[in-house]
C-alpha cells in the first residue's frame, strides 16, 4: 500500500510541473523515467527495487477533461468546416466546368445541325429545281394545291381573295 502511494505522489509531482499537452505527448517516456528515479529512492528504503514504470492511462480532473474535450471538439469542428468549405469550392468548380462544357457541346451540336440543315435545304432545292425544269406547269400546280391545303386547313377558315387572282388560277381553268 505504501509503494502505491509513493508512485502516486511521484506521478502527481511530475504532472503538476507539466502542461496537459506535455503529459499526453511523446514526453511520457521522459516523465516515466523521472518518476522511476524519484520513486526508486523511496522504495529502496523498503528493500524494493523498481525496474520500470509505464504510464498506461492518464485520468485528468473532470473540469480539465471537459476543457480538453471542448478544445478537441472545436478543433474537429474547425477542420470539418474547412473540409466542407473546400468541398463546396470543388463542387462549384465542377459545376462551372460542366456548365461550360454543356454550352460548348450545345453550340457545337447547333452548329452541326445548322450545317446539316443547310445541306438538306440545298439538296431539296436542287431536287425541286430539277423537278421544276422537267415540268414547270406540274410544279406550279403542285405548289398551288399545297397552298390551298395550307390556306383551308380548318373548316372555319375564311379567305377573301379575288377569284380572278393567280391564287385560283387552276380553279378558274375549264377542263380542256
Amino acid at each position: 500500500m505504501k509503494l502505491g502511494q509513493i508512485v502516486k505522489d511521484g506521478l502527481r509531482a511530475e504532472f503538476g510541473n507539466r502542461t496537459v499537452k506535455e503529459v499526453i505527448s511523446a514526453e511520457r517516456v521522459d516523465i516515466a523515467n523521472k518518476i522511476k528515479a524519484t520513486t526508486a529512492l523511496a522504495a529502496n528504503s523498503f528493500g524494493i527495487e523498481i525496474e520500470d514504470i509505464r504510464i498506461k492511462r492518464i485520468d485528468l480532473a473532470k473540469d480539465i477533461s471537459k476543457s480538453v474535450y471542448r478544445r478537441m471538439e472545436a478543433e474537429r469542428n474547425r477542420v470539418a468546416k474547412d473540409l466542407r468549405s473546400k468541398g463546396s469550392e470543388a463542387a462549384e468548380k465542377i459545376r462551372a466546368d460542366a456548365d461550360r462544357q454543356r454550352v460548348v457541346i450545345l453550340a457545337d451540336a447547333y452548329s452541326e445541325a445548322e450545317i446539316l440543315r443547310g445541306k438538306g435545304d440545298a439538296k431539296a432545292a436542287e431536287i425541286y429545281a430539277k423537278a421544276y425544269s422537267l415540268d414547270a406547269e406540274f410544279y406550279s400546280f403542285y405548289h398551288s394545291i399545297n397552298a390551298y391545303k395550307t390556306s383551308f386547313k380548318d373548316k372555319s377558315d375564311i379567305l377573301l381573295v379575288d377569284p380572278k387572282s393567280d391564287f385560283f388560277k387552276y380553279f378558274n381553268q375549264s377542263a380542256q
